[in-house]
């Protein structure tokens, strides 16, 4: 039976007298950063000329503009679109129009979604002026391939702002759309960063903390204790950030690791998969593209570097608020397991303090624990270090010479076998290429079968793309052995800066050692003997010492003096 009162969706949106004509129009417009080259033709103010105009000619009521101005037509996550979405779902709309197709969107898939299902499940009549698009009637054929070419559209100025952002970055220019925390860009150039003194000097002050031995968590709760702005609320001078003076460990950790804070740029560090998605994700570094110099520096080359020798061997914080850092942390190991010795007892006394093999705490029947009082320890490397000082401040190019040779012989022997390997995997990827290529002939002539050409062929390109492989790590390992022969001189401004020492800290310990190893007692002749073995930084020196109950023992030494 015929109902009267029933409504049709859409004809009281024609604005008939005696229909319900309190619905929205919406009249949407939207304009990208790459919509914007096409000139005044797609302005806002264009499409809203000839959105009110189209409504008032056919008298569409009640019409109200939602506006999303710079904003890409690949993704639906925009402001106005999202409110007139919201008012959509509250019943509020009962028509959409926009200029074309292309201003609701470029997603083909996401725009066909919204015209073919969301609209009509809300009773919604959507019009595309220019595309003569109108849901109440037919639809029209041609729409489905007008929006896959907004969507070639879309995906095409992506591709050349991908080329344009790559060849930007291989330029050296910097990437990053704001400087880090502690530079700001040149009022002369907006690619040059310049150093913002406020801010450098808290990341200064950081990266000290971090060298004498604080970690992290450290760092952020004293920086949240002098409520010192973060990052964030430091470039918006304060405003908007209810939290502008709690510090998070990652950030600090972040910043550590930050190579821009040593003069270098940084490039292609985070990549999109998809020119549809807003979601950067990190690249992982070896994708990174670093150059060097590019802009004055606020820590140097040497204190970047310590700051992450000394983050490798990350530890957890100190239990006691006020405990001093272990300056043993990340430098002593295990003898027998490698393990880290960690700090145990002295939590009234510390000379009650020792260092046990971080494996025996965990699991006691894996390995013995290599008991040591840091006390007598810190002993040792204070009399080993203040020779060191001694002897270069004696004859300091004697000592250079002769540390030099150390050094070297300390790896001769490993990057000549390197060498002589990478030449042998180089020799061999060179003849798989000549195989591939004499396999290809033979197929061609037909001394060799498809099914035998796409067998070898494979075997050959495993092969090679493992040598391949093989051959990179070992060049690598062949660029750093040669690089550490050649640091001693980072060594001696080191040494420069001290006369003598008689407190053991953290930044002095992770400067001059860059390993401790201690070996389990023997007690064999009757009493406990030790021994321990201190390698210096850059293998400048070694010394072997054995400790016999409280005496130390100098078994051997590998130094200039």
């Amino acid at each position: 039976m015929y109902n009267k009162d029933a409504i049709n969706p859409y004809l009281y949106l024609v604005g008939k007298r005696g229909y319900m004509t309190d619905k929205i129009t919406a009249l949407y417009c939207r304009l990208s950063s790459d919509d914007m080259l096409a000139g005044e033709s797609n302005s806002i103010t264009n499409q809203k000329s000839i959105l009110l105009k189209y409504a008032q000619d056919n008298n569409f009521p009640n019409t109200q503009f939602y506006v999303d101005d710079g904003w890409s037509g690949t993704t639906f996550n925009r402001p106005d679109f999202q409110r007139m979405m919201e008012d959509m779902e509250a019943g509020r709309i009962g028509i959409i129009i926009t200029k074309d197709l292309s201003r609701l969107g470029r997603d083909y898939l996401m725009t066909g979604q919204y015209i073919e299902l969301v609209f009509p499940e809300h009773h919604i009549r959507y019009i595309a002026i220019n595309d003569n698009v109108d849901t109440s009637k037919s639809m029209d054929d041609m729409m489905v391939f007008r929006n896959v070419f907004n969507d070639f559209y879309a995906r095409d100025c992506s591709r050349k702002i991908k080329a344009v952002y790559k060849a930007k970055g291989m330029s050296g220019k910097p990437l990053a759309n704001r400087p880090p925390y502690g530079y700001k860009k040149s009022e002369t150039d907006i690619n040059e960063w310049v150093i913002d003194e406020d801010a450098a000097a808290v990341v200064r002050r950081m990266f000290q903390l971090c060298i004498e031995g604080n970690g992290p968590s450290t760092i952020a709760t004293i920086f949240t204790k002098e409520k010192i702005l973060i990052p964030s609320a430091y470039r918006d001078n304060g405003r908007n950030n209810a939290h502008q003076t709690c510090w998070r460990s990652s950030t600090v950790s972040g910043m550590l690791e930050d190579v821009s804070y040593a003069g270098h740029t940084a490039n292609f560090k985070t990549s999109r998969h998809s020119y549809k998605s807003k979601h950067r994700t990190y690249n992982p570094k070896e994708k990174w593209v670093i150059f060097e110099n590019t802009h004055e520096p606020i820590i140097s080359q040497h204190d970047f570097d310590l700051v992450q020798e000394i983050r490798s061997h990350k530890h957890r914080p100190q239990k006691k608020a006020d405990a001093k850092p272990n300056p043993f942390s990340g430098i002593a190991f295990c003898a027998d397991c490698g393990s880290r010795m960690t700090l145990a007892g002295g939590y009234n006394d510390v000379k009650k303090e020792y260092l046990k093999c971080g494996l025996n705490s965990r699991f006691k029947e894996e390995c013995s624990t290599h008991y040591i009082r840091t006390e007598i320890l810190r002993k040792l490397v204070i009399g080993e270090i203040n020779k060191i000082l001694a002897s270069v401040h004696e004859n300091k190019d004697r000592f250079i010479c002769t540390a030099m040779k150390k050094s070297e012989s300390m790896h001769l022997d490993d990057v000549k076998k390197a060498k002589k390997t990478l030449a042998k995997y180089k020799k061999r990827i060179s003849e798989l290429d000549s195989l591939f290529t004499k396999l290809y002939e033979d197929n061609v002539s037909g001394k060799v079968s498809d099914d035998r050409f796409r067998q070898m062929s494979q075997s050959y390109e495993d092969e090679q793309e493992k040598l391949k492989k093989d051959a990179e790590s070992l060049t690598a390992f062949i660029n750093e052995r040669e690089q550490k022969s050649s640091d001693i001189s980072h060594f001696i401004d080191i040494v420069s800066r001290y006369e003598s020492i008689s407190e053991l800290t953290a930044d002095i310990m992770h400067e001059f050692i860059e390993r401790i190893i201690v070996h389990a007692p023997d007690k064999s002749s009757g009493h406990r003997q030790q021994k321990v073995v201190i390698v210096f930084r850059f293998h400048v020196a070694k010394t072997s010492a054995l400790i016999d109950k409280d005496e130390i023992i100098i078994e051997e030494e590998l130094r200039s003096a």
